[in-house]
């Protein structure tokens, strides 16, 4: 599955010159855009600059909304992302290989748009109203409401057009809400079941 290029922080320049195979990045995303897709909140806590000064500025979490996600394998329990190259989250995963995703329910529509702005904020004000707690396992944060949760250590990373490709490997994984359907993606928008 491609990440939605409408959900980076970071947009590429829209071509509709067809590539040597024949299509467009236009046709391509339209495309894709007709596959319907789960929406996450992949989060992380970056380590603070330097561990060993206190009066070193505090780390901080992490999070961007996601559709390229996806149940890898069940022994061992694998999952993958797909992070848009040179991204704050991929940039950071190189470095931090614990990891946390939140699958979000269809009430929580406002998280996925405010992690997906382009030019946002620091993380730090996207995250402060939001209720989560840390994880045990990655200590990154799990956003509360969420029908799923899954705290992940990085076990491979592959290199895939402009995106990496992130495998992980599932420390652990929890229900905390079992109320409303999944929030989704369809043709640019999101969607509820029904």
């Amino acid at each position: 599955m491609v990440a939605d290029p409408s959900l980076s922080t970071q947009t590429p320049p829209v071509s509709s010159t067809p590539h040597p195979v024949g299509v467009s990045n236009d046709e391509f995303r339209a495309a894709m855009s007709r596959l319907a897709a789960g929406v996450v909140l992949v989060t992380a806590h970056e380590a603070p600059l330097d561990p060993d000064d206190p009066t070193a500025p505090a780390g901080e979490d992490v999070g961007m909304t996601a559709t390229a996600f996806l149940s890898v394998s069940l022994d061992p329990p694998l999952v993958m992302v797909s992070l848009r190259t040179g991204s704050r989250m991929d940039d950071l995963l190189a470095e931090q290989p614990l990891w946390a995703v939140s699958v979000l329910a269809e009430s929580q529509r406002h998280i996925a748009g405010r992690f997906a702005m382009k030019g946002r904020v620091s993380d730090r004000l996207l995250f402060a109203d939001i209720p989560y707690a840390r994880g045990r396992e990655s200590g990154a944060p799990l956003v509360g409401g969420a029908l799923a949760t899954l705290e992940c250590r990085t076990e491979q990373t592959v290199t895939a057009g402009d995106h990496t490709l992130v495998i992980g490997r599932v420390l652990a994984a929890a229900l905390p809400s079992a109320e409303g359907g999944p929030l989704l993606y369809f043709r640019g928008r999101y969607r509820q079941l029904g």
